[in-house]
């Protein structure tokens, strides 16, 4: 694998800053905020409220795409010159002249915080914590979620393509039925982080020092006079990765003329890698396909199987039998399918003005799932012989109580006690301060072994596909009483 380049990808691709990738109420309550309180400071916590594709766990991921996007974060004279532009409904400037000077002339203060790339994570749970000046907080709101909930949407769904596969190679094949340039590179990122081997995607290869993989298309075959003509063809260009694709006309008469382009290959020093199947009983083709190679001799060549594969297919194709080596996985990877959104917000916990104490604030709501969790928010994992036992959300203004139990953020009645003495890490650190970075760029590999060192410490039951067991995830017991006080107060 090549090294990731260390320098910002999103300079690289776009550019050199995207603070207009934000919802324009994002600016207007920006400028609210320097007309009436400029000063004014903040914190606000990124997390989630369920897991995704009815799940257990989540793979948080799109830590290298914020510090990009913070390292970078600046208006520029054409930015300052469009949001001139933009009117209200007298048909005047929308926008005073002097609070767009203040943002041509801003250069972030703030503090950012996340969890580190690849960290298994729950709902409720801080996944990023800003925390500084609120005008500088609300322009970064729409770009943060934007790319943590797509990340790590898309890092937690190839984690459960790995666990499907058993531990066989998934390969990230989505680029052409990706939603757009960004969506595309963004997702072979977080396939990459969440357990693929490899991806078709050679910009991202590029980019990130992912490896890359392909065979050919249909097209290939059917542009020669037949399929042994085209097999030969191949195997004659690419004797050192030639893995053809033998359902055009005929599976399995298309695995006989690859096993006559194998011996071809045998001839000019090389081997088969493999054949691919794209369309049939993948269970039924790839065990005859087996057999007919293992007769020939061609024991080490690989079957390769894709065609709108997710881990649902490829666990019940697993448990049939299927003799499947490496699973190519497009649409259903990138796409996020089956869950659509990971449904990450950006709330509010603490405000202060000048010289003034930090206040906990909460946002109500009839549904007691959307009730807001106060505070400067910290999340402590503890573990128990060898695997992740309980999670505690609490307040580092209050800090966490001695009771050594959690309870539930949306049901009280769900609590539980946690073990004396385990040990246990915070998870949240500082990534970005007063412009400046604080940590390396994650790379990709220290991220991809990262999701597989968690899964590791994770119960059975959390990662299985139905009715998964629930991780005990809640909140410290003080912060659960403040956030009680808070309801109260609100609602007498």
């Amino acid at each position: 694998m090549s090294e990731v380049p260390p320098a910002n990808t999103l300079a690289r691709l776009y550019r050199p800053t995207l603070a207009l990738l934000t919802d324009l109420y994002q600016l207007t309550m920006a400028y609210g905020l320097w007309r009436a309180a400029p000063e004014r400071e903040a914190v606000f916590q990124l997390s989630f409220r369920s897991q995704p594709y009815q799940g257990g766990f989540s793979v948080a991921c799109g830590v290298r795409r914020t510090l990009d996007l913070l390292e970078g974060f600046r208006f520029e004279p054409d930015d300052l010159e469009y949001l001139a532009t933009i009117k209200g409904s007298d048909d005047r400037p929308l926008f005073d002249p002097r609070f767009l000077d203040h943002l041509g002339g801003l250069r972030l203060e703030c503090e950012v915080a996340a969890v580190a790339e690849g960290t298994v994570v729950f709902p409720y749970e801080p996944l990023l914590r800003v925390r500084g000046r609120m005008l500088e907080c609300q322009l970064l709101e729409t770009a943060l979620v934007n790319v943590i909930n797509f990340e790590t949407l898309i890092a937690t769904k190839a984690a459960r393509l790995k666990l499907a596969a058993r531990g066989q190679p998934i390969l990230e094949f989505g680029l052409r039925r990706a939603q757009g340039v960004d969506g595309a590179l963004s997702a072979s990122w977080a396939a990459h982080v969440g357990g693929c081997a490899a991806t078709s995607n050679v910009l991202a290869g590029k980019l990130y020092g992912i490896p890359v993989r392909g065979t050919h298309a249909h097209s290939w075959v059917m542009s020669f006079g037949s399929e042994p003509e085209a097999f030969e063809a191949f195997a004659r260009a690419l004797p050192n990765n030639c893995v053809l694709l033998v359902d055009t006309y005929d599976t399995l008469e298309g695995v006989r003329h690859a096993i006559d382009a194998g011996r071809l290959l045998r001839e000019l020093g090389h081997d088969l890698l493999g054949i691919r199947l794209d369309s049939g009983d993948l269970a039924y083709l790839s065990q005859q396909a087996r057999r007919l190679l293992d007769e020939a001799g061609f024991e080490r060549t690989t079957i390769l199987a894709s065609n709108d594969l997710d881990e649902g297919t490829i666990q019940s194709l697993e448990e049939q039998g299927a003799a499947i080596g490496v699973w190519g996985v497009g649409t259903r990877l990138v796409t996020g399918d089956g869950a659509g959104a990971l449904g990450g917000v950006y709330k509010l916990g603490a405000v202060r003005d000048p010289g003034g104490p930090w206040r906990q604030v909460i946002k109500l709501s009839e549904q007691a799932a959307k009730v807001s969790i106060p505070g400067i928010q910290q999340v402590r994992r503890f573990r128990h012989a060898g695997e992740f036992a309980a999670d505690m959300i609490y307040d580092e203004l209050l800090g966490p109580s001695a009771t050594g139990s959690i309870v539930d953020p949306v049901d009280p009645v769900r609590r539980r006690k946690l073990q004396p003495g385990e040990a246990f890490e915070d998870l949240l650190v500082p990534i970005y301060r007063a412009g400046r970075l604080l940590i390396q760029r994650p790379d990709v590999a220290s991220a991809r072994a990262r999701v597989q060192e968690q899964l590791a410490q994770l119960h059975p039951g959390i990662k299985r596909f139905v009715n998964p067991h629930r991780y005990p995830a809640g909140l410290d017991p003080r912060l659960y009483e403040l956030r009680s006080e808070l309801i109260a107060q609100a609602r007498p």
